[in-house]
């Protein structure tokens, strides 16, 4: 019964490696469009005015706010901060790649989609952003973000 076992669990995990390699596989030849910059991570915190009032003692500038989620930007290329209170259901955790053209994540989209990697419908934000998330190989959310050159108006 053990040798049985131990031989189920060497087939498992020969057929998981072989999926990731495949999965790495259909990522590479996403070079089509590239990203070229991180521009934010959002985080889940307990208590948003708790939390923006740190970010902001720490010299950060907030864009947008709220009552379950805001967000804060900093320094020359506007690196951005979204935290996300308990009570914000329409994102998780994730870090974002943004984008300047619309057209570009609008290609990754379908890029990946025929790739067969499993992504999010693309939509727009009321903030002038689109967007689409999808997880990476290892299981980690991500967005891919539509990010007006002018910047994301304020709401303040």
């Amino acid at each position: 019964m053990v040798k049985r076992t131990i031989e189920l669990i060497k087939k498992i995990i020969k057929n998981f490696n072989f999926q990731s390699k495949v999965m790495l596989e259909k990522h590479s030849d996403l070079n089509n469009e590239r990203v070229h910059r991180l521009g934010h991570v959002a985080i889940r915190v307990d208590d948003v005015d708790r939390a923006k009032s740190f970010y902001l003692s720490l010299g950060m500038k907030l864009v947008w706010d709220d009552p379950d989620w805001c967000y804060l930007e900093t320094g020359e290329h506007k690196d951005g901060l979204a935290l996300l209170g308990p009570s914000y259901k329409a994102a998780g955790p994730h870090f974002a790649f943004h984008f300047t053209k619309k057209d570009e994540i609008e290609r990754i989209h379908s890029s990946l989609k025929n790739q067969g990697v499993q992504v999010g419908a693309l939509h727009d934000h009321r903030d002038g952003t689109s967007s689409f998330y999808l997880k990476d190989t290892e299981g980690n959310w991500l967005e891919m973000l539509y990010h007006p050159s002018t910047g994301i108006p304020t709401n303040q």
